[in-house]
């Protein structure tokens, strides 16, 4: 059932809009990443300790840094008020994120929760398994192999990809593919990075989602033109690129939409754990679409211009 029916938008004609807002999307996230030194990593790439805990009342993030500035262990004192100190969830859970040390002593993560529970005493639960949420603790080489692998798994996804559409379709269509593919990632880095949200594991699995989705409604669509270009061949490069967009966009509207309400429903509802992952999808579907329609198919027309 088709529920939108013979339309004729010229997308084609809007396309300078389309790389005016994409442009500036883009420019605002690498101003953010500049400024931010580039994205915030998870613990998963940059190694430490991580260390979430629940509070029976509220506390103030400057009374727990205050509490994290003198932490003795073994009769050595650290000051961890300098470290990444946030709220998530409520007002009532807190975690901290401690760079990996050197000399670490045994059973560290342990030892800083039992300073917290002496900090703040008449504020915690009794037995540990409603104050401690979770302690998370990767060392510097792994994080570093996880940042690597992550890199190569979207690289090697788009090379991958520019591959298999050469040779289904042709190499224009592959660099139109490879455009949007990359502009839906770098978009949806840049919000993260102005959003300030972390980029984690889970995160670089958004990422290479947003990809398979995003090309395969690219592929539909470059399905389309290509039936187009042979059975309307008095028709335009141009007309043939809008009419095949018109004809899909029934099919893509529906798809993004329900798409959109299932990763909606996650964001809601999900729970932290899985909040950030349905977020990225959120923006990848909504993205995604965008990009088929306004950045693979103009950098097709554009190509075939230029060779013709």
């Amino acid at each position: 059932m088709r529920i939108i029916k013979d339309t004729n938008i010229q997308f084609m004609s809007q396309y300078k809009l389309g790389a005016f807002l994409s442009g500036a999307v883009i420019i605002l996230g690498i101003i953010s990443l500049i400024l931010a030194g580039g994205p915030l990593l998870s613990i998963d790439f940059k190694g430490g300790t991580l260390i979430a805990v629940h509070f029976e009342e509220p506390v103030d993030v400057n009374e727990f840094r205050s509490a994290m500035s003198n932490v003795n262990i073994e009769g050595q004192s650290f000051d961890f008020s300098k470290a990444e100190i946030k709220l998530f969830g409520s007002p009532q859970d807190i975690s901290v994120r401690i760079p990996h040390l050197d000399q670490e002593p045994e059973n560290f993560a342990q030892k800083i929760v039992s300073h917290l529970r002496n900090s703040f005493s008449s504020k915690v639960s009794d037995t540990d398994s409603d104050f401690i949420l979770s302690i998370e603790k990767v060392g510097p080489k792994i994080g570093a192999e996880l940042s690597n692998k992550a890199i190569l798994a979207i690289v090697s996804a788009l090379g991958l990809i520019l591959f298999y559409i050469s040779i289904r379709f042709e190499f224009n269509f592959a660099l139109g593919a490879i455009a949007a593919l990359t502009h839906d990632v770098f978009v949806t880095l840049g919000i993260f990075s102005i959003m300030g949200y972390e980029i984690s594991l889970p995160i670089i699995a958004a990422f290479l989602t947003i990809v398979g989705y995003s090309l395969n409604d690219t592929i539909v669509i470059f399905d389309r033109i290509r039936e187009n270009i042979k059975s309307l061949k008095r028709l335009s490069y141009t007309e043939v690129i809008d009419k095949s967009i018109n004809d899909s966009l029934s099919r893509t509207i529906v798809t993004s939409i329900t798409t959109f309400i299932v990763v909606l429903i996650l964001w809601l509802f999900g729970g932290e754990v899985i909040n950030l992952f349905a977020f990225a999808m959120m923006i990848g579907v909504i993205v995604g679409t965008y990009s088929s329609i306004f950045v693979a198919c103009p950098l097709v027309l554009r190509l075939h211009a230029r060779n013709k």
